[in-house]
């Protein structure tokens, strides 16, 4: 008995010659994609349609926060408002203290004649949620390309790094938290200025220092800062606190384990940095731009006066009789050949003169 479908409703190819097609283009886009990127303006695009979608998803709980705000008690007030003001305090002392040295900075770059390296701006942004892959340490935030974010800018709170902007789109962001296993940021000890680079791990939960020789003065509780030698972060923001090391002796390195100092996890706000480096202009480029110049104004100056030459050779032929004159002037001087055949002709002479024997020598 068949089961097959009345040839009313047998229409287009059949079920595994459509999953097969599907499932090659399915493959097609993603080497295409990640060889190529030939799906990240495809991607933005489709970011930028559903951002209306997400905000609107996120109104419930926007909602719910607020309620939440709303029943906290005064004493919580009170004391989170005793908190600020004694941070706002420790701020403002920081505060003065940064403007003091900053003057110093510039008056030292002034007298020793020095730019300055770079500039730092922020941009203040807010996470919205968390990315749904459970094998990385990334969160979405509220501002994209359309405000200024830029591509592997680092992310700071007040206490911190917690991140790098990995991907940007016109309205959102993705952030690589500090703590994922493929994320780098180069640091060095604050204590002895030891450069390494430190790496997350797969828990999350902690930081690895890799590279840092058995050898090397590394103590617990040690602070790390950016060293700003990549030119991405600026040099000088907490990263994190040496937890632990352990050194063996059939290794050549140290296992250092650290933990963030930033809350990396717990921030709802933070801040994007635009750190623009001012290098020097390479001395080799500089000196080749030179002689290329130089080289095109002389070829200039060798085409421009071609006009003028013919009247200068003309008004120099007349000269030309005068150089033949004097040449028989000069000529006195060579007889010098002259006289030495004739000396050379009496010797010889001289030699067959005949004796008073009446014989020749």
């Amino acid at each position: 008995m068949e089961y097959s479908p009345p040839p009313l409703f047998k229409q287009g190819p059949s079920a595994l010659a459509r999953l097969i097609f599907f499932v090659l283009l399915a493959i097609g886009l993603l080497v295409s994609d990640a060889r190529f990127n030939t799906l990240e303006i495809v991607r933005g695009i489709l970011g930028a349609g559903l951002y209306p979608l997400q905000r609107a998803a996120l109104v419930p709980r926007d909602i719910f926060t607020g309620a939440a705000d709303l029943a906290v008690t005064s004493a919580t007030l009170r004391s989170e408002n005793a908190k600020l003001a004694q941070k706002n305090l420790e701020l403002s002392v920081k505060a003065n203290d940064a403007t003091q040295l900053a003057v110093e900075n510039a008056h030292l770059r002034a007298l020793l004649n020095l730019q300055s390296r770079a500039s730092t701006d922020e941009t203040p942004a807010e996470i919205q949620y968390d990315t749904r892959d459970p094998f990385t340490q990334k969160v979405v935030i509220g501002k994209g390309s359309q405000q200024g974010i830029q591509d592997s800018a680092p992310v700071v709170t007040e206490d911190g790094v917690i991140g790098q902007v990995t991907r940007v789109f016109p309205l959102q962001s993705e952030v690589t938290l500090l703590t994922d296993k493929d994320q780098a940021v180069p640091v060095e000890i604050a204590r002895t200025g030891l450069r390494s680079v430190i790496y997350g791990t797969p828990k999350g939960d902690t930081l690895d220092l890799r590279f840092v020789p058995i050898s090397a003065d590394v103590q617990a509780g040690d602070q790390l800062v950016t060293s700003g030698l990549d030119g991405v972060y600026p040099p000088g923001l907490p990263v994190a606190k040496v937890l632990r090391v352990d050194k063996q002796a059939d290794t050549a390195f140290a296992r250092v384990v650290c933990l963030p100092i930033a809350a990396v996890r717990d921030a709802r706000q933070l801040l994007v940095l635009h750190y623009n480096v001012n290098v020097p202009p390479n001395p080799i480029e500089v000196e080749a731009a030179e002689a290329a110049k130089e080289a095109k104004e002389n070829k200039g100056k060798k085409g421009a006066p071609k006009s003028a030459a013919a009247p200068a050779d003309a008004s120099a032929a007349p000269v030309a009789p005068s150089t033949t004159a004097e040449k028989p002037a000069e000529k006195p001087a060579a007889p010098k050949p002259a006289s030495a055949a004739a000396a050379k002709h009496s010797r010889k002479a001289h030699m067959l003169k005949p004796t008073a024997s009446g014989t020749a020598r």
